[in-house]
């Protein structure tokens, strides 16, 4: 496994970078493929900005709140350039893209505001900062109108639109690929990979494809993200084996709507195609599959993920309502009786999958008995884990333009009641797991005085979805970070679950 970054030493001496990410996992691939660029271009990755010549912050624009906590990081790393050894602090990423020029006037602790179209020249815009060019601040635009309107006319264009964690390689980038994945004798190990772990953990997200063509009403990452753009096959597998190779036990799949891979490749059948071979991959034991539309879920993919011997029973779904008309003015499908038949197609499959899904309270529109309608699904659903939102305007989103917005007092109280009702849904959902037998991702052991051992069972995604505590492991059988255990559940703090690990003789085979 490559060294955490908090291993690796700052030189008295040379440039040092560090990267700060906010948002979701599409953002740390991006953020791991700069810093494979950046280390390629000779500069050093440390833990701490304030150690760091350059403090690159990789924003998240997508709602209200992720803005605000990406201001907070730019502004924080700007007083580092009092109080550390920072330099100069550059935003990137999709607040970056999104707002470019005003987000620099409206914020001039960042020296540079960058789009995804620097990514691939990260090294040399860093230094000409450092030397003290200021560089031209992004100017945004609809990054839909840069590929083609048909899916399949896309792959032959996408080549001169920057697609970050697409592993858009270079002659150059060879260097850094090999730089990357060397064995001990520094020979090159497998294809170019030009990515850098930035942590120690046993599992990563692999982007599959980027960008969405779906015109959800109440989203902007279209047109910041661009056109639906799937990842080739080979370039997934190669970059699941570079993981692999350092000690990844499970691969995280990200984009922006993965039911729609492949299909710019001629064959939505190309997920199915694909599982088997990631999890047949040596060293990788877990395939997760994030972000499905429930529209374009496809009974052979269902049976895909329940038969496929190393794929997670994990079904993340973006429901996001359950009113029909609702759902129609948000440019939406489905409603409360079409998502529970799917529910039931999950669970016919796989009786014990952990299903988890979003939704947005207060979209303009909304009436009580829509929110009834959709507080009744909640209720039939048994979700494991459920993301509520209060609605926000979104800059350029069509739902901005709606008449019938409802008091920001009336979003607040709607949102308190359903996350009271999730709570008390998903607490039970997590208590009437308590005896079923599970694998647990160890991911982090906590030693003061007692180890505390804690990881992810298969029904559990990373970071949002809740966690499980270990208990009882044998003696003589120290875990460690990686290790993936049979355990039994005993009992549950909210979402988060305990379990007893099996002895092996009780342990039987996942």
């Amino acid at each position: 496994m490559s060294p955490r970054v908090t291993d690796l030493p700052a030189p008295a001496q040379g440039r040092t970078v560090a990267l700060v990410t906010l948002g979701c996992s599409r953002n740390e691939v991006d953020s791991e493929e700069l810093a494979g660029r950046l280390t390629a271009g000779g500069w050093t990755l440390v833990d701490d900005a304030a150690e760091a010549d350059v403090a690159v912050v990789n924003t998240c624009g997508f709602v209200e709140q992720a803005k605000k906590d990406s201001i907070d990081a730019l502004l924080e790393a700007g007083d580092l350039k009092e109080t550390g050894r920072t330099q100069a602090v550059v935003a990137v990423g999709c607040l970056a893209e999104r707002y470019g020029e005003q987000l620099a006037d409206q914020l001039p602790e960042a020296d540079a505001v960058l789009g995804f179209d620097s990514y691939q020249d990260m090294s040399n815009q860093l230094q000409s900062i450092l030397d003290g060019h200021k560089p031209i601040s992004h100017t945004p635009r609809d990054r839909r109108t840069l590929l083609p309107i048909a899916p399949a006319a896309r792959q032959g264009e996408s080549g001169g639109v920057a697609l970050p964690g697409h592993q858009q390689i270079q002659p150059a980038d060879f260097v850094a690929a090999n730089s990357q994945g060397t064995d001990a004798l520094g020979t090159p190990s497998g294809p170019p990979v030009v990515r850098a772990r930035l942590d120690g953990r046993p599992w990563a997200p692999l982007k599959i494809a980027s960008g969405c063509d779906r015109r959800c009403a109440f989203c902007a990452i279209p047109m910041f993200r661009g056109s639906f753009v799937s990842r080739r096959p080979h370039e997934i597998l190669d970059e699941a084996r570079w993981l692999a190779e350092r000690g990844v036990k499970e691969v995280f799949l990200v984009s922006e709507n993965t039911t729609s891979y492949g299909k710019d490749l001629g064959d939505l059948r190309l997920l199915e195609q694909l599982l088997p071979e990631l999890a047949a991959i040596e060293g990788i034991e877990r395939v997760r599959v994030s972000y499905l539309q429930p529209a374009e879920i496809r009974p052979e993919l269902l049976e895909v993920m329940a038969q496929t011997t190393g794929v997670t029973p994990y079904f993340d779904i973006s429901f996001q309502h359950a009113s029909g008309p609702l759902l129609r003015r948000m440019r939406r499908f489905g409603d409360r009786e079409s998502f529970l038949a799917l529910l039931r197609m999950v669970r016919e499959r796989v009786p014990h999958a952990g299903i988890r899904s979003n939704v947005i309270v207060g979209f303009p529109g909304e009436t009580e008995e829509d929110l009834a309608e959709l507080t009744a699904f909640l209720e039939e659903a048994d979700l494991d884990v459920v993301g509520v939102f209060g609605y926000s305007d979104e800059d350029g989103t069509e739902a901005e333009t709606y008449a019938d917005k409802l008091p920001r007092e009336v979003i607040d109280e709607r949102v308190s009641v359903v996350t009271g009702l999730v709570e008390q849904l998903t607490s039970q959902r997590a208590q009437d797991r308590v005896g079923e037998q599970v694998s647990v991702l160890v991911e982090e052991i906590e030693d003061d005085g007692e180890a505390v051992v804690t990881g992810r069972a298969e029904q559990q995604g990373p970071d949002v979805d809740g966690s499980t505590i270990l208990v009882g492991w044998p003696a003589g059988s120290p875990p460690r970070v990686g290790d993936i255990v049979r355990a039994q559940l005993v009992d549950t703090e909210g979402v988060d679950l305990i379990a007893r690990v099996l002895p092996e003789a009780e342990a039987p085979a996942p």
